[in-house]
């Protein structure tokens, strides 16, 4: 139990920021990350560019991929996060579950609250629903940030799951749909850390996510 509670604070600690590395044990940190950060996704897409006429395909939630590759996982992650469809019959909870399901349970109530960040509440899913709202993540690059290789050297023993990594994910968020009976789309870049853990020869799993565009370096 003692470990598990060090496991967790130091997870914590590095979403926070390479700027308090240094605070990678204190008492009491894991729960200044513990709150969702707010993303507040647009009730209309705006400063759109008109696209191609005819209905994209609707898309469905799918499983995360399951794997031992740490990089493969992370992406296949890091793309889940960002994918829903609001002109399915499926839901934010349903989008969020299949994140959920690839989850350590052991930092399954953190993941939960992380992914409450980036997955539109109801309302906001019924606002963007009016507009046949579709968004998708193009990953530019996934690297493993110096601030986690820093944070693994000052871990204790069995403070971190086995195969615990960390990449920094960056790329664009795209977003579809329609206005005033015409295909618009807007794209951002995002960039944000993934925490996952890979056992040897088992299969990886989802341990946390940081906030959106606060990624460790």
């Amino acid at each position: 139990m003692h470990a598990q509670r060090r496991r967790r604070m130091l997870i914590a600690t590095v979403m926070a920021g390479a700027s308090i590395l240094a605070l990678l044990i204190t008492i009491g940190v894991y729960g200044l990350i513990l709150g969702p950060a707010s993303v507040q996704p647009q009730a209309a897409p705006a400063a759109a560019s008109s696209v191609a006429s005819g209905a994209p395909p609707i898309a469905q939630p799918r499983p995360v991929s399951a794997g031992t590759d740490s990089e493969t996982f992370a992406r296949a992650a890091a793309m889940t996060v960002f994918r829903w469809d609001t002109r399915s019959p499926a839901g934010p909870s349903e989008w969020a579950q299949i994140l959920m399901d690839v989850a350590d349970p052991e930092e399954a109530a953190g993941l939960a609250s992380d992914i409450r960040g980036y997955v539109p509440s109801i309302e906001q899913w019924e606002q963007l629903k009016v507009y046949g709202t579709r968004q998708r993540l193009a990953i530019d690059s996934a690297y493993v940030p110096d601030a986690w290789t820093t944070a693994l050297a000052q871990a204790a023993p069995g403070q971190l799951p086995p195969g615990a990594v960390a990449y920094t994910i960056s790329g664009q968020r795209h977003r579809d749909g329609m206005w005033d009976d015409e295909p618009i789309a807007t794209s951002s870049a995002v960039t944000f850390t993934v925490f996952i853990a890979c056992p040897r020869s088992q299969d990886c799993r989802l341990l946390r996510l940081s906030r959106l565009n606060e990624p460790l370096e």
